[in-house]
């Protein structure tokens, strides 16, 4: 068992609305506690089996553990992820449909289609963080026909997911803290990355860790960069159901400050995971044994 420990930084006044989390085939979230303020009340999003919770804060920092388990053995992502949601954060334009599409089946179809849309996405992205998304007040997600569009994993994964499900692919997105090995367990911002399943085979994707550590061309696994993650949560199109509201996002990820008049804003964080026991291993590792 290890303790994800995520700092928010005070003063606070407003409440907190903070994901519960979700499960992988390597961990599951499977507690939150607070400390400096109260759970008041749980939110769900029945459509992806998601929670999260509202938190009254006591007014200085506020500190939430999540307890962190190894998988059980032949655990897998919730299938909830892969469930084809249609919003404007995973339909893709006419254009993005067509030419994936016709990109997956240059290639084969099959694993080798999944391969060539990643790389197309890779060679439509360069790795920043703009102010301004490339598909901010779209109703869907564009084709990038030409040239290099600045984007985080953010953007990056919004592209290539409805790419992928486009051409016909189940794909997932999610998002938690990515752990970088030179930082020791501490991050201060979320990561999120890309899940395939097609044909009985399930594959991870990190373009932006390839991107920004300049590794080449993308392949398939969960970290690319030395390091260590944690699933908080997945999927595009979060609408929580609070006691006199409803509450609608792109993703709840991160803890967010929930206004009176029920809008969210960012937090300042600082996300901190405990090491892994030496004699723990994830459940991946128990069923596939490193050659």
């Amino acid at each position: 068992m290890r303790t994800l420990f995520v700092e928010i930084e005070g003063p606070l006044t407003d409440p907190i609305l903070a994901p519960a989390g979700t499960a992988t085939p390597d961990e599951a979230v499977t507690s939150l506690t607070v400390t400096g303020g109260r759970v008041a009340a749980m939110a769900l999003e029945p459509e992806l089996a998601l929670g999260a919770a509202v938190i009254e804060p006591d007014g200085e920092t506020v500190i939430l553990r999540y307890t962190v388990e190894p998988a059980r053995e032949g655990a897998d992502y919730p299938d909830a992820a892969f469930r084809p949601r249609a919003n404007r954060y995973t339909t893709a334009a006419t254009e993005l449909a067509a030419a994936s599409r016709s990109i997956a089946q240059a290639a084969g179809g099959g694993r080798a289609g999944i391969e060539a849309l990643v790389a197309e996405a890779q060679a439509r992205f360069a790795y920043d963080h703009p102010e301004l998304r490339f598909n901010d007040g779209m109703d869907t997600v564009p084709f990038l026909s030409c040239g290099l569009t600045p984007g985080s994993c953010v953007d990056i994964n919004t592209y290539l997911v409805a790419s992928l499900r486009a051409a016909g692919y189940q794909a997932a997105y999610f998002y938690g803290y990515f752990f970088p090995e030179e930082r020791g367990g501490m991050t201060d911002d979320g990561h999120c990355w890309v899940v395939t399943r097609h044909a009985g085979e399930t594959l991870e994707w990190d373009i932006a860790h390839h991107l920004k550590a300049g590794l080449g061309p993308t392949l398939p696994g969960l970290n690319p960069r030395p390091g260590e993650r944690v699933a908080l949560t997945h999927s595009m199109g979060h609408r929580y159901r609070l006691r006199d509201r409803e509450v609608d996002l792109k993703l709840l990820g991160e803890p967010m400050r929930l206004s009176a008049d029920g809008t969210l804003a960012p937090v300042s964080l600082t996300a901190r995971l405990s090491p892994r026991p030496a004699s723990v291993a994830s459940a991946r590792d128990l069923v596939e044994p490193a050659p």
